[in-house]
């Protein structure tokens, strides 16, 4: 059981990974203090979205993973 839990933990880990990556970079820092209103008026798109929702479950799941892993 404890390596079939090491092994789905691993998938989630990869797949939160390439989650992470196919993100595109905000890159508004500090900048948005002098007039980056980009920040702000810029509507996600769908991919965006569905990206930002799948890291959301996957890193909610690796926690999960992590905890039950460690109490077994």
């Amino acid at each position: 059981m404890e390596t079939v839990l090491m092994v789905l933990q691993l998938i989630v880990s990869l797949g939160l990974i390439v989650a992470i990556v196919l993100q595109e970079s905000k890159g508004e820092g500090l900048g948005s203090i002098g007039g980056g209103a980009q920040m702000f008026f810029d509507k996600p798109t769908r991919l965006e979205a569905t990206l930002e929702k799948a890291t959301t479950t996957l890193a909610v799941l690796f926690l999960l993973l992590t905890i039950i892993l460690l109490i077994i």
